[in-house]
This record gives structure tokens, sequence and C-alpha cells, in this order.
């Protein structure tokens, strides 16, 4: 387990580095940001991807169902001197929020959830007509895709391509290593809820939404805060490629809008 699993001011700190440093630049290549555009992130956390956005100008929403988040989000926007309104509420559950969104944000969001294509759905209800959605996430089969960088265990919580092993064994080989029934059951629901590039747009392709933009990266850009290495994008024969391209793709990145299907 890294310092930034319970550390959530340093985690917060990583997360307004990365958005600021690539997030932002990557949407503004297809959405202008400035200040007055209300900005929504669904699974915001402690809305360290907000918080750039609130210092160029931007009315921010957070929403997340973690209570304890929300809570840390409002302290730590608090501690920064800039506004934001956060909910701790399932996006699921959530009643109609008061406005329609210039840009919506789900980083690392998608592949926690089961009801993938009623998600698209639902955020779709809350953007802006000429609005756009900033979609992340990790490819299923990519190094660590399993999210096992969890894991208490140092060598477990290192080990590449390890949550691709048959259920069975993979369950077996977890407890072998120590882990709590805590950590056990979390990665047992992203295997379960696992997202893959072609899953997605084939989801994407059942609503009214539309494919601006798809960008792969080898090397996901919030390694560079988080393990000082240098992002770099899936090259296009590679990211053409489907179903190999997962296995490579650390971070899958997207830009949706509305369009006729």
């Amino acid at each position: 387990m890294q310092e930034r699993h319970h550390n959530r001011r340093l985690y917060f700190d990583e997360l307004a580095e990365t958005c600021s440093n690539y997030f932002i630049p990557y949407i503004k290549r297809w959405h202008e940001v400035k200040a007055g555009m209300k900005v929504l992130e669904i699974g915001c956390g402690e809305g360290g991807n907000l918080l750039p956005f609130s210092k160029l100008g931007c009315e921010v929403t957070g929403v997340d169902v973690a209570s304890c988040r929300i809570e840390e989000a409002r302290r730590f926007f608090f501690g920064e001197s800039v506004k934001g309104t956060f909910i701790a509420e399932d996006i699921f559950n959530l009643k109609d929020l008061e406005h329609k969104y210039d840009i919506i944000i789900c980083h690392d969001v998608l592949e926690h959830l089961d009801n993938k294509a009623l998600f698209l759905l639902r955020i779709a209800d809350y953007l802006r007509e000429d609005g756009i959605i900033f979609m992340s996430f990790p490819a299923w089969q990519m190094p660590f895709g399993g999210h096992q960088q969890i894991c208490r265990n140092k060598v477990l919580s290192h080990l590449p391509y390890v949550h691709l092993l048959p259920k069975v064994l993979y369950e077996a080989l977890v407890r072998w290593f120590g882990e709590s029934d805590t950590c056990l059951r979390e990665l047992m629901s992203i295997r379960r809820t696992r997202i893959t590039v072609e899953v997605f747009e084939k989801l994407v392709n059942q609503t009214d939404l539309m494919i601006e933009d798809r960008t792969l990266y080898f090397i996901n850009p919030h390694y560079k805060v988080k393990f000082g290495l240098t992002p770099c994008k899936l090259s296009r024969p590679f990211s053409s490629m489907p179903y190999w391209r997962n296995y490579l793709s650390s971070s899958c990145f997207y830009i949706l809008r509305r369009g006729e299907k």
C-alpha cells in the first residue's frame, strides 16, 4: 500500500497537480475552460481534480458516495480558500441537480461500477447541449488493472498482471499473502466490474453520446507525480489493435459529447 492510500491530503495534492498539468490541457483541446463555467465531477473523492478548476474561476460541484471523502473535500477547499459544492450521495440516487454542466469529469470511476450503461445515461442528463465529458479509466488487462497496488504486502502490491489469474487462484494468492478480508473484497469487486476499451466504446454507442477523442497512455500522466515517470501515449499502431491494446494502456482518456446515433 502506498502512502497516498492513507494520507489523503497527499492524494488530494497529487490529483490537483495532475489535473492542472494534464487533464485540463487535454480538455482544452476540445472545450474552453474559463471562469463562470460549471464543472461537475462524479466520484470526486477529496476533490483534488476540482481544485484547479475552482482556482480558474469555475463553479465546481463534486459528488461522491463516501461521506468521509466529501467532508475532507470541504475541509481541503476551505484550507485553500476556494469555493466548491460537495454532495455525499450515490449518483444513481441523486436528485436532479440545479444546473446542467459545461464539463463533467469521471476520473477512474467507471471500473468500480456494476451498471456502467445506466451510469452513462445518468451523467448525460446533467450535460449541457454543448458540454463535454472527460472520462478516464485503467484498462482491465493493464499491469495493475486489478488495483493490486492497494495491498499492504509490498510484493503483492508490485506484482503486474497478477489480477489476470483465474479467480480461484487469484483469491487464494491474495489470502496467502495475508491481505485482509476488506482488501480481498475490494479486489474481487474490481475484478467483477472490470472495463476494457472495447466494452466501454460499445456502451457509449448505446447512448446518445459520441466519442470525440480517445487517447490511450502507455505511461499514465498521473504516474509523473506519483513515481516521477514521464507520461507516454500508446503509439498509434498499438492503440489501434483491439484487445491487445488493453494490456498496454495504463490509462484511457476519452472526450464524450452529445451526438446523434
